[in-house]
């Protein structure tokens, strides 16, 4: 397999669990550039998908996690032609030298299926029909693999030679109740209030990058107790199915800023999800297409949905095509730290302003948090 926008190799290495071995990847950020060598050595590196001639002989899977930075909720929203997320468009241009690989898999976040109405989606999906490519996606949640973490991802399987439904689709777990907000831990970014991710029940919000200049942007976690933490780095990392410590030699051989890590994680594919793709990958199920319906052009694109020689079917299926055993999201961390008094101040003073939707008693007990640490508590006119 090759693996383009590598990052910190989220994909591969989820892939490599289920027999895949990288043959070559491609990340530009230098502090990814130097965990992919410190886990994955002796392997071919290139730093520009741009400047990427070819792929090498023989690949049979090219998995590209390409940028999501102007098709996120969170980023610049600047849509598929974007200077980032327009990358995607290299993935195509080597796949079709020499015989295309037999699988392309492609991660991204489900916004693209919303913005600019699906021309992100539209873009790819005409592109890979114009290849010879079969191709079916599913929006997937990473808490089906037990990983207390609310992160919703778009994962596509394309063939020219296999029938990526048998991947994707044919397993389905009930989604888990939602739990009582009041009996266990809610996650939070302390960073927000005004508008942003919100909320998230026994789980931690989708983990994100920090600034551009390293500046970390981790979340909170209000525990039943009514403490108010903070994970550490190598929570984060596990928490995207990394070994704890995964992302140090960023810092350690790179040069980069610590919180440089954060931005890193953030950016990353989850192990878990990746390694159920390559499990699927092992252990196709025969697909059945008997209740699927057409899309129709114009219409929005489902959370589901498969395409064939220029024509799209909508699937019905849950972000949960597991259910894996899971752990309360405090119990799950072991690096904490309480939020600060100032933090926490900073917090409280957006979210009472702002339109941030939460549980009925949850800024309540943040603030009882704040008075417990010695802090202030402003009130908003």
């Amino acid at each position: 397999m090759v693996g383009l926008f590598a990052g910190i190799g989220g994909l591969e290495a989820g892939l490599a669990a289920h027999g895949w071995r990288a043959e070559l990847l491609c990340e530009v950020d230098p502090g990814a550039r130097a965990v992919l060598g410190a886990h994955f050595p002796d392997l071919q590196q290139h730093d520009d998908v741009r400047t990427l001639r070819a792929l090498p002989a023989g690949t049979e899977l090219v998995a590209a996690g390409f940028p999501c930075q102007d098709l996120s909720q969170a980023g610049r929203t600047a849509g598929i032609t974007g200077e980032r997320s327009g990358l995607v468009d290299e993935v195509f241009r080597l796949i079709t030298r020499r015989r295309g690989p037999r699988w392309l898999v492609i991660e991204n976040v489900p916004f693209m299926l919303q913005l600019g109405r699906g021309a992100a989606m539209r873009h790819i999906t005409d592109a890979l029909t114009q290849l010879g490519y079969s191709w079916a996606y599913r929006v997937v949640d990473a808490r089906a693999f037990g990983l207390p973490q609310r992160r919703r991802r778009v994962l596509m399987l394309a063939s020219r030679t296999e029938d990526p439904r048998e991947v994707l689709f044919g397993t389905e777990a009930d989604t888990p109740e939602t739990a009582d907000p009041a009996t266990v831990p809610c996650g939070f970014y302390w960073t927000e209030g005004v508008r942003g991710l919100g909320w998230a029940v026994n789980a931690v919000p989708t983990l994100k990058g920090g600034s551009t200049i390293g500046i970390a942007s981790p979340p909170a976690v209000l525990t039943p107790s009514g403490e108010v933490l903070t994970p550490g780095i190598t929570d984060a990392e596990r928490l995207q199915g990394f070994a704890p410590g995964w992302t140090a030699p960023a810092v350690e051989l790179a040069g980069v800023r610590p919180g440089h890590r954060w931005k890193l994680v953030g950016n990353a594919v989850s192990v878990r999800m990746a390694s159920w793709v390559g499990e699927r990958l092992a252990d196709p199920i025969p697909y059945d297409e008997t209740n699927d319906v057409p899309l129709l052009p114009g219409q929005a694109w489902p959370t589901a949905a498969w395409g064939r020689g220029g024509t799209v079917h909508r699937v019905t299926a849950s972000a949960w095509p597991v259910t894996e055993p899971y752990q309360d999201v405090a119990g799950f961390l072991e690096e904490a730290s309480l939020l600060s008094p100032r933090a926490t101040a900073g917090f409280l003073r957006r979210a009472r302003s702002g339109s941030l939707r939460f549980q009925p008693g949850f800024l309540d007990a943040v603030e009882a948090h704040l008075v417990r640490m010695g802090g202030a508590v402003e009130r908003v006119a």
